[in-house]
């Protein structure tokens, strides 16, 4: 097989994979200082891992050219995204990380997002993690970037949305 057909395989399988129904999804909102980032991140289980597809809109903008906004993105462990006044989703704890793993090798760490216009379409593949191994953890979006080094956590800074991940009607594990 060449290598054109086989990319042209793989975005079918992948094409087919995103009409489908994700297994897990979760619901995104802003903090009280945020309440216009609204969106959803989807989980679908393959045989190579797990297909993450984040589509997030309302995202803080700069206001200076050539300067687009870099999200953190992560799983935490945590079940909800309650908190205190002085950290809306202090409930979401430290990033998923099972395997007892440094930065940024945690199952939960996940690429940023980068800011368009203050939206964000993201899709990445990871092997760290299956998708029932994140159903009832949270998904945080951070307001800096991960710098993937700083210990324990990327140096992300604050969070400014929360998703609990939840399974979806019909899905089977």
């Amino acid at each position: 097989m060449n290598r054109q057909s086989s990319c042209s395989q793989s975005l079918a399988h992948l094409c087919s994979v995103l009409r489908g129904r994700p297994q897990a999804a979760a619901s995104i909102a802003g903090s009280k200082n945020f309440p216009g980032i609204t969106g959803a991140v989807r989980f679908y289980q393959t045989n190579g891992g797990v297909i993450v597809l984040a589509e997030i809109s309302g995202l803080p903008q700069s206001n200076f050219p050539c300067q687009e906004r870099i999200f953190g993105f992560h799983i935490h462990e945590g079940t909800d995204c309650g908190g205190n006044m002085d950290d809306p989703f202090a409930d979401v704890m430290s990033h998923y990380n099972p395997g007892g793993c440094g930065h940024p090798h945690h199952a939960g760490d996940l690429p940023p997002l980068f800011g368009n216009g203050g939206r964000a379409l993201s899709l990445c593949l990871t092997n760290r993690f299956s998708v029932d191994e994140v159903v009832g953890r949270t998904v945080i979006i951070h307001d800096h970037p991960d710098d993937f080094t700083t210990q324990p956590s990327g140096n992300s800074g604050t969070k400014i949305a929360c998703g609990v991940i939840r399974k979806t009607a019909g899905a089977c594990f």
